[in-house]
């Protein structure tokens, strides 16, 4: 049988579908074009003319449905049968250590190992959720319409049953248009802040499972129902909160004092700890070209003439000092 014909009678090609149909109606088909189609012969379709070396007789397509149907039970049997078999092989290795076995059915920590996995774990988390939804977004990037109205829905499905959803973002997405039409929809107690910099990303559902990255690209997730480490993600969640600047439902205007502004302030404190421009650019979740752009600014507000220099400026101006 050939590459192309290699699939069962359920998905027949469009060649043996053809062939077939004429064999049916004229009563046999020619040899020479059933080598076109092998999958006739192979899947009992077509069988050579006793008469007819030349021809080949179609079988009738119920005694064909028939056979397939039985082969098909058959195979079930056999499946239940080995289930049967390996529920008997490992009932006494379960019963060996009930204790560990049941400790390790409920996993307080699960690798989840794909992005649509990841997804349908918090839509799960979230099904029977009723209470609070905290998560920390250091950078929302471009989605598909499909998983945005996915997210919108199980969202306000959670809103409407009583929770509360409570985001922290940088700076840099508070004035994104996806970011503010996601709040603009919903309806119900959803609140969003924003720092220079926040954690890596983490959802916290009614303080029960959480979920934070197990690999840098973000393929992988981390799902962790530990108490001790729930509560520990919430405490650090809560903190950086209250230093947050409120961004929906009533955005603030963050105020630049000496004429810096907050975000050229946080460069500035990157820049006195030596940082370079492509590592303050990821860490305040901006492009290089932008974070240049602010140093540039930062440099001219100070008079700053080189690099070094602009470190010393930044540490006699005071900007960088706790207010007062």
């Amino acid at each position: 049988m050939t590459e192309a014909h290699t699939h069962g009678a359920e998905d027949l090609c469009a060649e043996g579908l053809s062939l077939y149909v004429r064999a049916l109606r004229d009563g046999r088909a020619p040899v020479e074009e059933a080598n076109t189609a092998p999958c006739l012969i192979d899947l009992g379709l077509l069988h050579p003319d006793v008469g007819d070396p030349h021809h080949l007789r179609p079988v009738a397509p119920a005694a064909v449905l028939h056979r397939l149907l039985r082969r098909s039970a058959e195979r079930i049997a056999d499946e239940r049968r080995r289930e049967e078999r390996l529920e008997s092989a490992f009932a006494p290795l379960l019963r060996l250590d009930g204790s560990r076995t049941a400790a390790t059915a409920n996993p307080t920590l699960t690798v989840l190992g794909d992005r649509d996995r990841i997804n349908q774990a918090i839509t799960e988390a979230m099904a029977d959720a009723t209470d609070e939804l905290l998560a920390i977004q250091p950078h929302v990037g471009p989605r598909s319409p499909e998983a945005q109205a996915v997210a919108l829905v199980r969202d306000q499905a959670f809103l409407d049953r009583g929770g509360r959803i409570r985001t922290l973002y940088q700076h840099t997405q508070r004035h994104r248009p996806v970011v503010l039409a996601r709040y603009e929809q919903l309806r119900g107690d959803a609140e969003a802040r924003t720092l220079d910099e926040v954690t890596e990303r983490l959802i916290v559902v009614d303080r029960r499972v959480a979920f934070i990255p197990a690999s840098r690209d973000r393929s992988l997730a981390l799902e962790v129902r530990h108490p001790s480490l729930i509560d520990w993600f919430v405490t650090v969640f809560d903190r950086l909160w209250h230093l947050a600047v409120p961004m929906y439902p009533d955005a603030v205007q963050r105020p630049s004092p000496n004429g810096i502004s907050q975000r050229q302030r946080a460069i500035a404190g990157l820049l006195v700890e030596g940082h370079t421009d492509a590592v303050i650019a990821d860490r305040l979740g901006m492009n290089i070209r932008t974070a240049r752009v602010h140093i540039a600014k930062l440099a001219a507000t100070l008079g700053s003439e080189s690099r070094a220099q602009l470190g010393y400026l930044i540490g006699q101006s005071g900007i960088l000092d706790p207010p007062a």
